[in-house]
C-alpha cells in the first residue's frame, strides 16, 4: 500500500505480511518505514526532481475494504487459472528472502527506522503493534491450559524474522522476491496534472533494484499504478541488465485502513498478475505459494498483468461509486421530508442479493486520498482512450462526494441562523475513518475549511486516534489565513472540545462518540468485529501451531481470563524501556485510543443553548439525544429533529 507525504504511515500490508511469511521463511529480510518529505534519498534516486520537489499525495492502495467474494465464485475463477496449469512445469527456486522496497526505508531515514524498532510505531492499526512485536522480537516458550484439554498446549519460542533497516543494497542482494511499494502520487504539474499518476518513484526504485538484484529475482509491483507499469518496469530491467532474466508480477493490495491486519489474515482475495509466458506463470506460482501459507488457494486469483493493474483501480472506483450513490439518496431523503430515512432505504435495497448491504451506509462523504486518487487515474485513462463519457461518469463520483461535504457544512450554517459569528463549533473526529490515525484528505479538513470561512468564534477539534500536533499540521496545509487559523483549537479530550459549543459535528465514526449511556441505533455505521474463519484445531497440543491457530488460541484464553490482556498467552517478549525523554511517553503524545466514551448527558450541560448535534456518520442514537434536549440532524433523515 502506498503512503503519502504527511500521513506519517507505512504500508500496513508490508508490515503485516512479514509475520506470516516469517514462519515459512525464517531468513526473511524485510524493510518497512514511514513516508516523510524530510528524508534523504540514495544517489540513484535523487536524480529525479519529482522526488525532491513534489508533495507525496499517494495513498494506501486501498482506503476501504472490498466486498467479500463467494467461495464458489472464487473456485470457478481459480479453476480456470493458467498458473495452476503451469504448476507441473519445471519449478524455480522457492522464495526464502523477501525484500520490501519502500521509499522512506531506502531514503535512510534513521529516525523512522528507529521508530519501527521501538515500542511506539509511527502509525496506528488495530493489532499491528502485536504483529510487529511477534515477528520483530520473537516470542517466549509458554504453556497454556485450556478447559477440556488433558494437558497444557506447548508453544515453542519463535525466533525474530522481521527487521527494519536502512541497508537497502544488502537487502536487495539477498532477496528472492522484491516488492516495490513506493509512492505513486497524482501529478501536480505538467501533462496530466491533477489526474495522472506519477510513477517516477517506481522508475527510480526499479533502477536501484536492477543494479543490485540477483539473476532470477522476482519483482512485484505492490503500489497502485496505471496499466502498463509492469511493462515499464520490465523495460528498465532489460535496459540495465539485458542478459539477466527478471519476472515482473502485479500484486495490488485490498486492505482497509483500520482493519488492515484482520484483512491480511483473512483476505477476500489475493490478486496476482503475471506475463502469460511459462516463466511468468512459474513466477506467479512462487508468489501464490507464499500466500498459500495462510490464505486458502480458492481465494488466490491469478490473471494477466494488465488485468491485475486495472482491477485495482476499478475496485476502488466502484466501491466509491456505491458510497456516492447512497449519499445521493441521502440528499433526496433530507429534501423530500415526510420521514424518508436513508437507513430504511439502505436496508431495503441491501436485501437484494444482486446488490448486497455493503458500502450502503450514508455519511458526510468518503475521505482519504486513495479513492480520489484512483478515480482520477481511471478517468484519465478513459480520457486518453477517447472515452470522454466514461471519464465523466467516473468523475461524477467525486462530484457527489464533494457536494455531500459542502452540503453538510451549508446545513450547519443554515441551522445556526445563517452565521457562525460568535459561535463555537465542536468537531468530533478528524481521521478519515475510525481505527486509524490517517488524516490525509479527511472529510473533516474540508469541512473545517468551510467553517473557517464563516469566521466563527472557535472551531474545536478532537479525535481519539490522532495526536493534536498531527491534526494541526494537516489543517495548516489547507490554506487558512492567519485570522482563520487563530480560531482553530485542537483538544486532547472531548470535554474541552464541546465546552460552550453551539454545535457538535461528528465527522468520524469512532465508537467513543456513540455515548456511554446511549444505545447504538439500528443501521449504525460503527464496525463490528469479524469472527475468525479458522477454528482451533483438535489435537493441536501435539502439533506445531501456525500463527492463525495461535490467534484462535488467544481468543479462547481471553474469554476465560478474568481481566482483559493483549498477551493472554504470555508469549510476548518484554519491550526495552524508553529513554527518559521519550516524547511518546510524556505529555503531548498521541492520544490513546482507549479514551473514555463521550457522556452525552454531561455534554448537554456543557453546551450553549440551543444545543445542536450534526451527526455526519449516524453513529449516535438520535432519539435518546433528543430526549436530552439536543437538536439533532443526521445524514439522510427526512425530518429535522427539534
Amino acid at each position: 500500500m502506498d503512503k503519502s507525504r504527511h500521513s506519517q504511515q507505512p504500508e500496513p500490508a508490508t508490515l503485516s505480511v512479514c509475520g506470516p511469511l516469517g514462519r515459512s521463511f525464517p531468513s526473511s529480510h524485510s524493510l518497512a518505514s514511514t513516508f516523510s518529505s524530510e528524508t534523504s534519498r540514495p544517489a540513484s534516486w535523487s536524480a529525479n526532481e519529482w522526488l525532491r520537489g513534489s508533495p507525496n499525495t499517494s495513498p494506501p492502495s486501498s482506503g476501504l475494504g472490498s466486498p467479500e467474494l463467494k467461495a464458489s465464485q472464487l473456485r470457478e475463477d481459480v479453476g480456470a487459472s493458467p498458473v495452476d496449469e503451469a504448476i507441473d512445469a519445471p519449478p524455480i527456486a522457492s522464495a526464502k528472502n523477501i525484500c520490501f522496497i519502500l521509499v522512506n526505508v531506502v531514503d535512510l531515514n534513521e529516525q523512522r527506522v528507529a521508530a519501527w524498532n521501538s515500542a511506539h510505531l509511527p502509525i496506528h492499526e488495530d493489532g499491528l503493534l502485536k504483529v510487529v512485536r511477534i515477528a520483530r522480537d520473537g516470542t517466549l516458550d509458554t504453556a497454556v491450559s485450556l478447559s477440556g484439554v488433558d494437558h497444557p498446549v506447548q508453544l515453542k519460542a519463535r525466533q525474530p524474522n522481521l527487521t527494519f533497516s536502512t541497508d537497502v543494497v544488502g537487502a536487495i542482494v539477498q532477496a528472492d522476491i522484491i516488492f516495490i511499494c513506493v509512492n505513486t502520487p497524482t501529478k501536480m504539474q505538467g501533462l496530466g496534472a491533477g489526474a495522472m499518476a506519477d510513477v517516477s518513484a517506481v522508475e527510480s526504485a526499479t533502477r536501484t533494484v536492477a543494479e543490485h538484484a540477483r539473476p532470477g529475482t522476482i519483482i512485484v509491483e505492490k503500489s497502485t499504478v496505471p496499466c502498463g507499469t509492469a511493462r515499464m518496469i520490465q523495460d528498465i530491467l532489460r535496459h540495465h541488465r539485458p542478459d539477466t532474466n527478471f519476472e515482473v508480477l502485479s500484486n495490488p493490495e485490498f486492505l482497509a485502513e483500520g482493519t488492515a491486519v484482520e484483512n491480511l489474515m483473512h483476505p477476500d482475495r489475493i490478486l496476482i498478475g503475471s506475463a502469460q509466458s511459462l516463466s511468468g506463470l512459474q513466477a506467479a506460482t512462487v508468489l501464490k505459494n507464499v500466500y498459500a501459507a495462510w490464505v486458502p488457494s480458492a481465494r488466490i486469483i491469478t490473471v494477466n498483468t494488465f488485468s491485475s493493474e486495472l482491477a485495482k483501480l476499478v475496485a476502488n472506483t466502484m466501491l466509491a461509486q456505491r458510497i456516492s450513490s447512497i449519499n445521493a439518496v441521502s440528499a433526496m431523503c433530507e429534501e423530500i421530508g415526510l420521514g424518508a430515512d436513508v437507513d430504511d432505504v439502505s436496508l431495503a435495497i441491501g436485501k437484494d442479493l444482486r446488490l448486497g448491504p455493503k458500502f450502503l451506509q450514508a455519511g458526510v462523504g468518503f475521505g482519504g486520498s486513495c479513492f480520489e486518487k484512483d478515480i482520477l487515474n481511471l478517468a484519465y485513462l478513459a480520457r486518453e482512450l477517447h472515452l470522454d463519457v466514461v471519464a465523466d461518469y467516473w468523475l461524477a463520483i467525486l462530484k457527489i462526494n464533494e457536494d455531500q461535504r459542502q452540503r453538510f457544512a451549508r446545513n450547519v450554517v443554515r441551522e445556526l441562523n445563517g452565521s457562525l459569528r460568535g459561535k463555537k463549533i465542536a468537531v468530533l473526529g478528524f481521521a478519515f475513518k475510525d481505527g486509524t490515525n490517517d488524516t490525509r484528505n479527511s472529510v473533516a479538513v474540508h469541512i473545517i475549511k468551510d467553517f473557517a470561512s464563516e469566521m466563527p468564534k472557535e472551531i474545536a477539534v478532537f479525535d481519539p486516534g490522532c495526536a493534536p500536533a498531527e491534526i494541526l499540521d494537516e489543517i495548516k496545509r489547507i490554506g487558512l489565513n492567519r485570522a482563520q487559523m487563530e480560531r482553530v483549537k485542537i483538544c486532547s479530550h472531548w470535554r474541552g472540545c464541546v465546552q460552550d459549543a453551539s454545535a457538535v459535528c461528528i465527522l468520524t465514526q469512532w465508537k467513543q462518540f456513540r455515548g456511554r449511556q446511549l444505545c447504538n441505533p439500528a443501521g449504525s455505521a460503527g464496525k463490528t468485529s469479524k469472527p475468525s474463519r479458522h477454528g482451533f484445531p483438535a489435537g493441536a497440543h501435539d502439533a506445531c501451531l501456525s500463527e492463525v491457530s495461535i490467534m484462535n488460541l488467544e481468543r479462547l484464553s481471553r474469554q476465560a481470563a478474568a481481566a482483559p490482556s493483549d498477551d493472554p498467552l504470555g508469549r510476548l517478549r518484554p519491550q526495552p524501556p524508553c529513554p527518559a525523554d521519550c516524547s511518546h511517553c510524556g505529555a503531548g503524545s498521541r492520544t490513546s485510543l482507549g479514551q473514555e466514551d463521550v457522556d452525552w448527558v454531561e455534554v448537554a450541560g456543557m453546551m450553549q443553548e440551543p444545543r445542536y448535534v450534526f451527526d455526519g456518520r449516524n453513529v449516535t442514537n438520535h432519539v435518546e439525544l433528543q430526549r436530552l434536549g439536543f437538536r439533532v440532524k443526521g445524514i439522510g433523515k427526512g425530518f429535522h429533529s427539534r
